[in-house]
């Protein structure tokens, strides 16, 4: 979804083609893999962080653009509203010090982001979803002006016959709205972990990545809190699946697959069946006639940019041209803090290659059900895990935190980095001190003034300690 196009309305014809050559790549993809074409090693680690831009008052300053066009740097990228962009880092061989390594880069790349925004009188934060932001500021108007978002929207409210998008969501308390655009989804910022691995190992580490998501959605929580409503410890997720649900086709028929969701099953193949299914089951959002040739898999990349898995399937190049496969991890939330940011992906590259390592697995829809019962109640939740019940907190402290240690120490990550980014992970989870705890215990000491609470969090934020050693 990087892409941007020249077009925003399309006919029937621009559909048929694309179609076709997504076909055609979907082909030539399981062709790679039977011929062997993909890289095959080293396993890469590498991030995309999603970032708020604040003004002084504690409320959305939809000014990316300016932003963005004062720093002309390929690793900074508009969203969707124009008061939020996007954060990338070098992709690092998963080993040394590749874990502060990453996290130097991104410090470095924001406090180019907060020099620029400063004469703007805003500053950027990291956060699931900022606790000031409402539903006015969720408009037309503060989409980013890049012609992709306007035809995605475009499209997506034809595939709901132009149907309102519904949220409906009940935590603690409820929100219920309806919204006439997908400007609800710019609401919803997080930490996009990527790790670059093999073919034949793929799919092991797909499914590893999502029996992990209840863990990982857990220990990140960053989002309780939407229009001053107190909901799910994670709330981006529901948000995010419902600000871009397409409803029943034309005609009555049953609609497709949701466009956000946990997926329809385990990985095998290659991960080459996701793909299939991306063609089969997804109907085509941007049909885009895109120049690079059909080597570059230009229009199957397109397709699957605009399905959001909550474990995603990527494909990508190496200099030299040869493809290589990875997976990204999209359930945490971004912030709090950088180094709360690299203890989750210290966790979650440990973890994940434990569970990648292991031959048991639950019935897909038990990790689906872990997954959204972890992101309603965080650590205090309880999932199925290995033949039994188990709390998130229990399950990270006494078996995925070890395994992860261990782990990353066979990668050969130096083991400073694994003491201090781990036990950062143990220090959390231990405190049950979340962002989204920390968040409500704001508020429950110093009462619903959510513009405070922004301020609050973001002057604890550039302080730069874990989220666990904040003061109220």
């Amino acid at each position: 979804m990087g892409t941007e196009i020249d077009e925003t309305r399309f006919d029937r014809d621009d559909f048929l083609r694309f179609s076709q050559r997504l076909r055609d790549e979907t082909r030539l993809y399981k062709d790679w893999l039977s011929e062997g074409r993909f890289v095959d090693g080293p396993r890469r680690m590498g991030l995309e962080l999603e970032a708020w831009l604040v003004d002084e008052a504690g409320r959305p300053a939809p000014c990316n653009a300016q932003v963005l066009e004062s720093l002309h740097d390929p690793l900074l990228s508009p969203e969707l509203a124009q008061y939020n962009l996007e954060l990338n880092t070098h992709p690092l061989a998963l080993r040394d010090t590749a874990l502060s390594d990453t996290q130097r880069q991104l410090e470095a790349l924001w406090a180019r982001v907060a020099a620029a925004a400063a004469p703007l009188g805003v500053r950027p934060g990291m956060i699931g979803i900022l606790p000031s932001v409402t539903e006015d500021d969720l408009c037309l108007a503060r989409m980013s002006k890049l012609r992709r978002y306007q035809a995605l929207n475009e499209q997506v409210l034809l595939l709901r016959n132009r149907e309102p998008l519904s949220v409906d969501i009940r935590g603690e308390e409820r929100v219920q709205t309806r919204h006439a655009d997908l400007m609800l989804e710019s609401a919803a910022t997080s930490l996009q972990l990527h790790l670059q691995v093999g073919p034949a190992e793929a799919p092991a580490f797909y499914n590893a990545a999502a029996a992990l998501s209840a863990a990982t959605v857990a220990l990140a929580a960053n989002a309780p809190f939407l229009f001053g409503r107190s909901l799910w410890e994670e709330t981006r997720i529901p948000l995010f699946e419902q600000a871009v649900a397409v409803g029943p086709l034309h005609g009555g028929h049953a609609g497709p697959l949701s466009r956000v969701g946990f997926g329809s099953g385990y990985a095998r193949d290659g991960l080459y069946s996701f793909f299939v299914e991306n063609r089969q089951h997804y109907p085509v959002l941007l049909p885009v006639p895109l120049g690079e040739p059909a080597e570059r898999l230009p229009h199957l990349r397109l397709h699957n940019g605009t399905i959001w898995r909550w474990n995603r399937p990527l494909v990508g190049f190496e200099e030299d041209g040869r493809p290589h496969l990875r997976i990204e991890h999209r359930v945490m939330s971004a912030g709090p803090s950088f180094i709360d940011t690299l203890a989750n992906a210290a966790f979650f590259y440990g973890a994940v290659h434990a569970l990648a390592a292991g031959d048991r697995k639950l019935p897909y829809p038990v990790l689906e059900a872990n997954f959204y019962a972890a992101a309603r109640h965080g650590l205090r939740a309880t999932i199925h895990w290995g033949g039994g019940e188990i709390s998130v907190q229990r399950l990270i402290l006494t078996q995925l935190l070890p395994a992860a240690a261990q782990q990353l120490q066979a990668l050969g990550l130096a083991q400073t980095d694994i003491d201090r980014y781990l036990g950062v992970i143990e220090a959390r989870v231990s405190a049950e001190r979340t962002g989204a705890a920390w968040q409500r215990q704001w508020v429950g000491r110093h009462g619903r003034d959510f513009a405070g609470l922004t301020r609050a969090y973001l002057k604890q934020q550039a302080g730069g300690e874990p989220v666990h050693a904040w003061p109220i």
